[in-house]
């Protein structure tokens, strides 16, 4: 059996980048929880993580740009822009960096919910999509 060299190599170099940007992910969502424990946030919840993704604020949601599954892609009300998808599973570049975590969380918190989210809040939504 003849092995196609530069397919092997090219497997074993994704494989290798997503197990970094995997450390990367978990390293970076790890201390921003840590942030909002400092800020008085505790017992991150998943569930709540969902139920704030799900919610309808006055006619605005996550999912409204977002869509239902945060695996699809998305694409703003507003602009028609696509937007990549939020889950890490197809996206490993999501909850790589945290200036953009902070960037995001307050200008999407600001839209939907007309206010910045709480740190309890931002806890509980990362702990819900970094498991998608």
């Amino acid at each position: 059996m003849r092995i196609n060299k530069r397919l092997l190599l090219t497997g074993v170099l994704t494989s290798f980048v997503l197990s970094a940007n995997a450390g990367v992910m978990t390293d970076t969502t790890d201390n921003k929880l840590d942030q909002y424990r400092g800020q008085g946030a505790e017992n991150f919840s998943p569930e709540a993580g969902l139920e704030l993704w799900r919610s309808d604020n006055n006619g605005r949601s996550c999912t409204q740009c977002h869509g239902a599954n945060p695996t699809d892609v998305g694409k703003h009300a507003k602009t028609g822009k696509v937007i990549k998808p939020m889950a890490p599973s197809v996206n490993p570049k999501r909850l790589t960096d945290s200036k953009k975590i902070d960037k995001w969380f307050l200008r999407n918190c600001k839209w939907t919910l007309k206010r910045e989210c709480t740190s309890q809040e931002k806890g509980d939504f990362l702990v819900w999509l970094r498991e998608q």
